[in-house]
């Protein structure tokens, strides 16, 4: 019975030993490799330029130089500050209407991999302002003053009857509320950077159709307004360029701030209406505020 016992044992010692051999086995055949960090294969690809461009048929060569940004793309959230930095060019010309720029290009100018730089640029296709040219890259949408006339008529037919029912309802210290902002576009325009005044008068506009209430309302006025924004043809923007004329539009808001506050119906609607029938009659492209 002893001699059993022990051989019993000893098989299953054996057994225990045998089945861990083959745990550890498997293990080491099966590993899973080390993963590269993200966008470390993108940067392997277009260090040597061959695969990453032939598979999607982009050239770089003989494309128009785009400046470098001034400040340093920071690692966190690459793709949010690519994008930002892709609607600042659009702004400001530095992307020019017509012109073809592949991601790889781009990524050189930015100093990061392509992946960010295709994802942002897909982004601004969704929104219009680029569009995908197979086995090349993005061309930037082009803009006649017809196109952008057409966007203030839009924007007149959803903002307008908006902001007069609000400087019916919204009290005086609410409308006092917003006069930071209102400072800041005058300040932004001072500067002559028209990407800083775009940035400025979206946000402006963005707070004072907040307080309707109605987030879709506000992410659809947002994107028609930085439609509106783009260049023309040729380069011009919209917002006609001139530090004069930028603050001239900015000390607007003001007026219109103002206005709201006193609850000066009459002013309002006239300040509204000026600016939006106006660009509509005319057949002129939006300018920034007389309420843009």
């Amino acid at each position: 019975m002893k001699q059993g016992a022990q051989g019993s044992a000893g098989t299953t010692a054996g057994e225990a030993v045998t089945a861990a051999e083959a745990a550890r086995t498997a293990r080491s055949r099966y590993r899973v490799p080390a993963q590269p960090a993200a966008g470390e294969a993108d940067r392997r690809r277009d260090a040597d330029g061959s695969r990453e461009r032939s598979a999607r048929g982009e050239h770089t060569h003989g494309e128009p130089v785009l400046p470098r940004p001034r400040p340093a793309v920071q690692r966190s959230s690459v793709r949010g500050q690519i994008l930002a930095a892709l609607r600042t060019a659009l702004v400001t010309g530095d992307l020019r209407p017509g012109e073809v720029y592949s991601g790889p290009a781009l990524a050189e100018r930015f100093g990061v991999s392509a992946t960010p730089v295709r994802e942002a640029m897909q982004q601004l296709a969704q929104e219009g302002a680029v569009e995908v040219v197979p086995n090349r890259g993005f061309r930037v949408v082009e803009r006649s003053p017809r196109e952008l006339a057409e966007l203030a008529e839009v924007r007149a037919l959803i903002e307008v009857p908006v902001m007069l029912r609000l400087a019916r309802t919204v009290p005086p210290e609410r409308w006092a509320g917003l006069r930071p902002l209102a400072e800041a576009t005058v300040r932004a325009a001072s500067s002559g950077c028209r990407a800083t005044y775009a940035e400025a008068d979206r946000a402006f506009h963005g707070a004072v159709l907040t307080l309707a209430g109605n987030q879709q309302l506000v992410g659809v006025a947002e994107e028609l307004h930085r439609r509106a924004q783009w260049p023309l043809v040729g380069g011009d923007a919209p917002d006609g360029g001139t530090r004069a004329e930028l603050i001239a539009d900015a000390h607007e808001h003001t007026a219109l701030l103002d206005a709201l506050i006193a609850g000066d119906l009459d002013v309002v609607r006239a300040l509204v209406g000026e600016h939006f029938n106006g660009a509509e009659q005319q057949g002129r492209p939006l300018r920034h505020p007389r309420l843009a």
